[in-house]
């Protein structure tokens, strides 16, 4: 681990099997603790623990909470019920993608919304109304993802608090859940396609919560994981990362994220903009299988010898037995399922455009 990086809250749990390290938003994180492969088999077939600590997490506070977040947000959260999540995007005045971000209602006066760009906290100050107060609790908060067919069971296992699927459902959080004798936020939601939830809770518990989680969870094949099996559950899913399918020259149009912009709502940072942008986005983000094995993430699509697109990123799928599957950015003209593309790379094939997700396309296993 290099020393220019920072900890994160659960890196002294953290034993010596990680093979390597990467660096995401200055923190140190495991890429994987030795098999990708195993580990996402884990998410898959049983469960797996990885973590998000290093997000950015800005509660905002007072009378005027929900309006200051709404005025920034794609998606209308005023009627929006204590314990419920939103996911969505935040644009830039011209409607460029600033960020995908998770929305938490706790109720009229505590809204906390999670991304990634520190511009998102920039605009809420800018926002929000005088009685508001918006404070970044990332140094204070830890975030652990638990994703899997067996997540539920195992985390019952530590608290006497019902989170059966009825009791919490997707998109919901349940707060002050005692938990292994610690009070934590629990969250239906995950990045990988599974059964999944997220657990949040301060810092100087994390330890401590790591070691009860995996008492009862090895015995059910809870594995820890690391971002490179993040990245092989996310493709599969469709899901996507910003700076990776997006940037700041594309709209929520142009990366998969339409359904997430209400503009019937009232007016808010970028609306203008994204009026117009609806109308005639260029780009589309899809599923491609690629063939033979490759260092493909940046590798060009060609139709004709000509430029169409670029593959963001591509992982052997363990869902496809090891093909090659990527998620890439390419031109909306070009974009139809089973359209073949040539490779600006030497290869004995062409890029398939298959349907997105590849995984679980109804997020049947998500929602169970």
């Amino acid at each position: 681990m290099s020393d220019e990086l920072k900890q994160t809250p659960f890196s002294s749990s953290y034993p010596d099997g990680v093979v390597e390290w990467i660096d995401i938003f200055g923190y140190a994180v495991p890429l994987t603790w030795g098999d990708p492969n195993v580990e996402c088999a884990a998410v898959r077939n049983q469960a797996a623990a990885f973590e998000f600590s290093m997000l950015l997490k800005w509660d905002v506070e007072g009378e005027g909470a929900i309006q200051t977040v709404n005025n920034i947000f794609s998606r209308d959260i005023s009627e929006m019920k204590p314990g419920t999540i939103a996911y969505g995007v935040v644009v830039s005045e011209a409607g460029k993608m600033v960020d995908d971000c998770t929305v938490f209602v706790y109720g009229p006066e505590l809204v906390r919304i999670i991304g990634a760009n520190p511009i998102v906290g920039d605009l809420l100050d800018h926002y929000r109304t005088n009685n508001v107060t918006v404070s970044e609790r990332r140094d204070e908060l830890a975030q652990l993802s638990v994703q899997g067919p067996l997540s539920r069971e195992i985390l019952q296992k530590l608290t006497s608090s019902d989170i059966s699927n009825d009791a919490l459902r997707w998109y919901h959080f349940i707060t002050d859940v005692d938990m292994a004798g610690m009070k934590v936020q629990i969250s239906r939601i995950g990045y990988t396609g599974e059964l999944g939830y997220e657990i949040m809770l301060p810092v100087d518990s994390a330890q401590a919560f790591w070691d009860a989680l995996f008492k009862v969870g090895e015995p059910l094949g809870l594995l820890p994981a690391g971002a490179a099996c993040v990245m092989m559950c996310r493709i599969e899913a469709g899901l996507i990362m910003g700076e990776v399918e997006y940037d700041h020259t594309m709209t929520p149009y142009e990366c998969r994220m339409a359904w997430s912009v209400d503009l019937n709502k009232d007016n808010f940072h970028g609306k203008d903009a994204l009026i117009e942008a609806q109308k005639n986005p260029s780009l589309d983000i899809v599923s491609v299988i690629l063939p033979g094995e490759g260092e493909y993430d940046g590798v060009e699509l060609l139709d004709n010898n000509k430029k169409v697109g670029i593959v963001t990123m591509a992982i052997p799928s363990p869902y496809l037995d090891g093909q090659f599957l990527g998620l890439a950015r390419i031109n909306r003209e070009n974009s139809s399922v089973g359209n073949r593309l040539d490779l600006s790379m030497e290869s004995d094939g062409q890029a398939e455009i298959v349907a997105t997700p590849v995984y679980d396309p109804e997020r049947v296993r998500s929602r169970s």
